[in-house]
């Protein structure tokens, strides 16, 4: 495992980077709309392409499960050159349009007994507004998450710190703990969630849960503080080193039969388990990585400091009716 995590660890460092060239110099032209209509740029192919390449050369048998497929790129020229173009940075020779596309398409593997799942940009929405994003890069073994990188560019060392630098790379291991780096691989902190801070994080993107019934679950609780708001699994992130003791992301009514997908929330879960935190689904159920690239049997996602679980799936149960 600790040849996987020095990859997963290089290859996330290398896709960080990537995308803060590719935002430092973002134009209207480096996004186009997949068929969902949510925006893709020019960093999420990069950024897969970048780690799908690192991970197929080290381990050539591995599957990778990732959210991008090279088909769209392939019908926007001008958006592949681009995309080579900044590939070719990282590289040790130049490589071709072609080779680019099928570093990408190594992520169109399938869910099985071993594989890793990458969202090359988890908060794309987030990376256009030069806000939070992630790229989150985990790999399961018959269901458990043995190893998560979750590389964050724009979050601060520490939220509510004047003038601190910005940039983290959370790293954990099954059994290792959890590990904060800077941008640049430099070890910074081991971290783990606090059972003292009262404080609620939630999605930025009002439409990406119930906000409504997370501000009745936050009363519930008794939290007055206002919410961590923040793109991305980031989110995760704060409450791993104890900036937050609760995320929650019930379905947004509108659309109650939502199911979340594997790659937003493999890499987050084990960075605030392995912090001693606890994250389950609304229900109390395990999250299950192996229903294909939705998780199937599991109805929103509940992350918490671990103390606070059982009183928040308790809130939970008696607040919304949506969730059985």
């Amino acid at each position: 495992m600790q040849s996987k995590k020095q990859i997963a660890i290089d290859a996330v460092l290398k896709a960080m980077r990537l995308c803060e060239q590719v935002q430092a110099e973002m134009v209207s032209t480096d996004a186009i709309q997949k068929r969902d209509r949510s925006p893709v740029t020019v960093a999420d192919f990069g950024s897969q392409a970048l780690i799908c390449k690192a991970i197929g050369d080290a381990f050539p048998d591995d599957v990778v499960v990732a959210e991008e497929d090279a088909q769209a790129l392939k019908e926007n020229a001008a958006l592949l050159s681009r995309v080579t173009s900044y590939v070719d940075g990282f590289t040790k020779k130049r490589v071709s349009t072609d080779t680019v596309c099928e570093w990408i398409d190594r992520g169109s593997g399938d869910v099985g007994k071993s594989f890793w799942t990458l969202d090359p940009i988890d908060g794309t929405k987030g990376f256009l507004r030069r806000d939070q994003y992630a790229i989150a890069l985990a790999y399961i073994v018959d269901g458990i998450v043995q190893l998560g990188v979750l590389g964050c560019p724009n979050l601060a060392y520490r939220l509510d710190a004047m003038d601190v630098e910005r940039g983290c790379l959370f790293v954990a291991a099954r059994g290792e703990g959890t590990h904060l780096y800077t941008t640049t691989g430099d070890f910074l902190e081991q971290v783990c969630v606090s059972e003292e801070t009262h404080r609620f994080a939630e999605s930025f993107e009002s439409s990406h849960g119930d906000s409504d019934a997370h501000s009745k679950i936050a009363e519930a609780l008794g939290i007055t503080e206002s919410p961590v708001r923040m793109d991305s699994q980031a989110k995760y992130g704060i409450v791993s080193r104890g900036e937050a003791s609760l995320y929650i992301r019930l379905p947004n009514p509108a659309f109650p039969d939502y199911r979340e997908c594997i790659w937003d929330h493999a890499a987050g879960m084990i960075v605030v388990q392995e912090a001693g935190g606890t994250v389950t689904d609304a229900n109390g159920a395990p999250l299950n990585f192996l229903t294909g690239k939705r998780m199937h049997e599991n109805r929103g996602i509940v992350a918490t400091n671990g103390k606070l679980h059982q009183r928040v799936l308790k809130v939970v149960s008696s607040q919304l009716s949506v969730v059985s």
